[in-house]
């Protein structure tokens, strides 16, 4: 049953400025209710922050085609603005890539704690039955603290060698590599070396990383339906592979800036948040200049420091969860670009010059501006139409395909009204996705488990991958479509080009339109009409 408006307001305990604020949301977040309380919510003037600084803030990432998916912004614990560009929502998971990294070592940080380990650990002692023959001087001298603080001694990052060695035993994988510096010296970002804070998790408490974060950090910040990536051992991969929904990494910021304090209750020790974020090595990236760059700030526990005297987690392709101390705010962000220096620009040059230390006067105009554009976020539809002339002769008609390493055998396009029916047959049977015509139609494809990413590890027990799809034919003979897999950050563009012979059919994934060098390694489908089949209907 959907609540109505002013139920979910009554359950959430929302006053005035919630019905203001909740207004602003989309019509998902209404239909999908959180099943755990949300963080309180405000007006921006009213924590001291300017409606026009978010607005330019989010003007100007669209401007500049950032392609970002959602925001978060809150003071004082407060969520001041929040928004979605459809067809993402509220109630979607996002893939984190390595902003997982900094969910990982706050594992670390509560098994220190507990007394199972120290930093000072040597990460031989902990995998006696794992080290290589002969173990390097660098190797015996390598800590805990060195992974968390990218400084291992590696030269190189050692996750390909992880993916690609000989044993699927990435722990014996990572201590044979070469120690080329002595650890905690040299910095170079090694997603391996966070592999391995889940592995140490994993080893002294017998539960992955994910179920051991769970009654700890998880359930006391109300997280929920949270999932990580794992390995063929079963470990989950530490470095990447979270997701979480956008309130939730907001949380996760929230819980850093009050110093590991969450409802009057201590969750992380103090000492930890501040060892965590603070600089234990200068950090490499970017090309800019250091007083220009937020690469080059320096790195904490899996955490990277930034300008303005903030800190962060991020991952891949612009996931971001943002702490500013001084102004008492976290900037939560998930998007899929090809710049995310740019992004963390707009922050400082817009979101941060919007901040007062006192409340500011109420400002209806503003106010209602930001709102209005919250309202109406949505990534860009492809231009086309919704019809062709074509759609009579191919509407429905199966085209068999020629032999491809894909083992696509048929596809058939069924158009109606609003949507268009796309099913392809493989070997392993037929797969169905419901595209809506120049408008996102939601649903779930069993076509790949494995949607575009970076990393192809697995979510566990994960058989389906929810996706929004939209198309148009961008000429008479062109149906171009985009699905996007809305549970990370990417999407493919499927086109279909339908020629005098039959059909063309070319995938293009979106890191490939963010990097045109990136080639997509799927070939052009070419298929024929099945004539017999045609002539019997």
């Amino acid at each position: 049953m959907l609540l109505t408006r002013r139920t979910f307001l009554q359950q959430l305990g929302l006053g005035t400025t919630g019905i203001a604020l909740i207004s602003a949301l989309p019509e998902s977040a209404l239909a999908h209710p959180f099943k755990t309380v949300q963080l309180p919510r405000s007006l921006p003037e009213a924590q001291g922050v300017a409606s026009s600084g978010i607005l330019n803030f989010i003007n100007a990432v669209e401007a500049g085609k950032l392609n970002v998916h959602s925001l978060m912004v809150l003071r004082r614990g407060q969520v001041l603005a929040e928004g979605w560009w459809a067809p993402y929502a509220p109630n979607l998971k996002h893939t984190l890539y390595s902003l997982s990294k900094s969910f990982a070592s706050t594992a670390i940080g509560l098994a220190v704690a507990e007394g199972r380990l120290t930093v000072n650990d040597k990460v031989v002692s902990l995998f006696p039955d794992k080290v290589p023959a002969t173990i390097s001087p660098n190797l015996a001298a390598m800590r805990v603290k060195d992974l968390l603080t990218m400084s291992t001694g590696h030269d190189k990052d050692s996750t390909p060698a992880l993916r690609s060695g000989d044993s699927n035993d990435w722990v014996k994988a990572f201590l044979a590599q070469p120690v080329e510096h002595e650890p905690g010296t040299f910095f170079v970002y090694n997603s391996g070396a966070t592999y391995m804070l889940s592995a140490i998790i994993q080893k002294l408490t017998g539960q992955t990383l994910l179920d051991y974060l769970k009654p700890r950090l998880f359930a006391p910040l109300g997280i929920e339906g949270a999932d990580w990536e794992v390995n063929e051992q079963g470990v989950n991969t530490g470095g990447w592979g979270l997701r979480v929904r956008t309130e939730d990494i907001a949380k996760f910021g929230q819980l850093y800036l009050q110093k590991g304090m969450w409802n009057g209750k201590r969750i992380l020790p103090e000492s930890w948040v501040a060892d965590a974020t603070r600089s234990h090595i200068m950090s490499k990236g970017g090309a800019r200049p250091a007083e220009k760059n937020d690469w080059l700030q320096g790195y904490g526990y899996q955490f990277w420091r930034c300008r303005n005297g903030a800190y962060r987690g991020d991952g891949a392709n612009g996931q971001y969860c943002i702490v500013l101390p001084e102004q008492e705010m976290v900037v939560a962000i998930t998007s899929e670009t090809g710049d995310m220096q740019a992004i963390m620009d707009q922050v400082w040059d817009h979101i941060l010059p919007a901040v007062q230390a006192d409340k500011l006067p109420a400002n209806a105009s503003a106010q209602g501006q930001l709102k209005q554009k919250l309202t109406s976020l949505a990534l860009p539809m492809l231009a086309g139409q919704t019809t062709s002339p074509l759609v009579g002769r191919v509407s429905g008609k199966p085209f068999e395909m020629a032999e491809n390493p894909m083992k696509i055998k048929t596809v058939s396009l069924q158009f109606r009204p609003e949507a268009c029916v796309v099913t392809l047959r493989d070997d392993k049977g037929e797969h169905r996705i419901n595209c809506g015509l120049n408008r996102w139609t939601e649903g779930r494809t069993d076509l790949s488990t494995l949607p575009i990413k970076l990393v192809p590890t697995p979510v566990p027990g994960e058989k389906e991958t929810r996706l929004a799809a939209s198309g148009v034919w961008t000429d008479d003979n062109t149906f171009t479509m985009q699905w996007r897999f809305i549970e990370t950050a990417h999407y493919d563009l499927v086109t279909c080009r339908f020629t005098e012979a039959g059909l063309q059919m070319e995938f293009r994934k979106s890191l490939s339109v963010l990097n045109p060098a990136n080639k997509d390694p799927r070939p052009v489908l070419e298929g024929k009409l099945l004539a017999a089949v045609s002539e019997k209907r």
